[in-house]
């Protein structure tokens, strides 16, 4: 049986591949974008329903998720993907910058969420799949404003999981690391400080040298792990897991080697 999905952030990147994966294999997709995407219906015809949406726009949500269910009947995949980096140091970062990036990245898929549950609680299924990144479980220097909005992702996920459950609703939380993708705007800061050009240098040689991964095999992988019976809460998608392991590994370190302090704490 062909799946239903709906998914945010469809117009190029990691989105795009993830609708042309489903769309390809016959499942049917409400694809959702703030940019036209009227060439999906001209290749794939009634299989797809493209969508003009703005998720930082909540009643807009609500009516896109109930529109995307009154036309196929059903939704059974819903992907939180739309989102955007932002570059800057955190004493650079303006308020109305930092704002935009929750609004996107953390409010979005909570609206979607809200709109998505009634239908998926009374069909007694569906998945939830909320797209984070490594910078999720890992702080990246210049990066506070997008790591904050990822970690709060994460962190909202993983409650999330535990209170659907009983509903038959499950929730993945996908964290890639680096693709072919044009979603993070570098050097975006409210009013750059040079005490920090020494670091925005740095990194944009480390991101010259980054081997990217084919945003078309992350739609495949997703594709599986939309199928699977019982999909785990959280999965890597290409590189990055080294980085996270070192990261955890320092920290559990770290907690160990402060014990005493913490007892002390009691």
């Amino acid at each position: 049986m062909s799946k239903v999905w709906f998914v945010t952030g469809s117009s190029r990147g990691l989105g795009r591949a993830f609708v042309e994966a489903a769309l390809s294999r016959g499942d049917k997709v409400a694809a959702t974008a703030r940019k036209s995407l009227t060439e999906l219906s001209e290749k794939y015809g009634d299989a797809v329903l493209p969508l003009a949406l703005d998720v930082t726009n909540k009643k807009a949500v609500f009516e896109a998720v109930e529109q995307a269910h009154a036309y196929f009947g059903r939704l059974d995949v819903i992907v939180n993907n739309a989102g955007y980096g932002l570059s800057g140091a955190v004493e650079e970062l303006g308020e109305q910058q930092l704002r935009d990036q929750l609004e996107t990245n953390l409010f979005g898929p909570v609206w979607v969420v809200q709109a998505a549950l009634p239908f998926l609680r009374d069909q007694g299924s569906g998945h939830i799949l909320q797209v984070s990144s490594v910078a999720g479980l890992v702080g990246l220097g210049l990066g506070g404003a997008y790591c904050a909005s990822k970690w709060a992702l994460e962190g909202l996920s993983e409650v999330l999981a535990q209170e659907v459950a009983g509903f038959g609703v499950k929730v993945t939380i996908v964290e890639p690391g680096g693709y072919a993708t044009n979603g993070f705007n570098g050097g975006d800061s409210a009013v750059p400080k040079p005490f920090y050009d020494e670091q925005r240098a740095a990194l944009q040689a480390y991101v010259a040298t980054v081997e990217l991964d084919d945003p078309a095999a992350a739609g495949q992988a997703l594709l599986e792990l939309a199928d699977a019976p019982n999909p785990p809460l959280r999965v890597f998608f290409g590189r990055g897991r080294e980085l996270v392991e070192q990261a955890y590994a320092d920290r559990l370190k770290t907690w160990a080697d402060w014990q005493e302090l913490s007892d002390r704490a009691r």
